[in-house]
């Protein structure tokens, strides 16, 4: 049977893994989560991702955690937003502020996935996916 929301799979397998600090996670490798990664990495969240092969020649995404010290993480909370039972989309003008700008809303936009502030800066509206802090 296939998975119904991947992308929350990927949210609960990095909260997960960044609870235990493991160095690092495997998650499924979708073109959505692969952008996700990307987003995460270039707000600083993650210290990178690659994409590996197992045994049996399937593609996966290997997420690297980041953390400051061996007591603190970098990631605080991960949430998913938008669900597959409920979507939540917004206009520009109505894009939310994680903790006051502290943390990120990822948005899936006509011109791609982005922050919150990129999507402030570009004028453009979306489907927010998750917010992260």
């Amino acid at each position: 049977m296939g998975m119904t929301d991947p992308i929350a799979d990927m949210l609960t397998r990095i909260r997960n893994a960044n609870r235990v600090h493991f160095k690092s996670v495997d998650v499924r490798l979708s073109r959505i989560n692969l952008d996700i990664a990307k987003v995460l990495k270039r707000s600083g969240f993650i210290g990178g991702f690659d994409v590996k092969k197992d045994s049996d020649g399937m593609e996966f995404l290997r997420v690297y955690l980041r953390y400051p010290d061996p007591r603190k993480t970098v990631i605080t909370g991960i949430q998913r937003v938008s669900k597959p039972g409920r979507r939540v989309y917004v206009g520009c003008e109505k894009i939310p502020k994680v903790l006051n700008g502290y943390g990120i809303a990822i948005l899936s936009t006509s011109k791609g996935v982005m922050t919150d502030r990129e999507a402030r800066e570009q004028n453009v509206g979306g489907e927010v996916i998750c917010s992260v802090w």
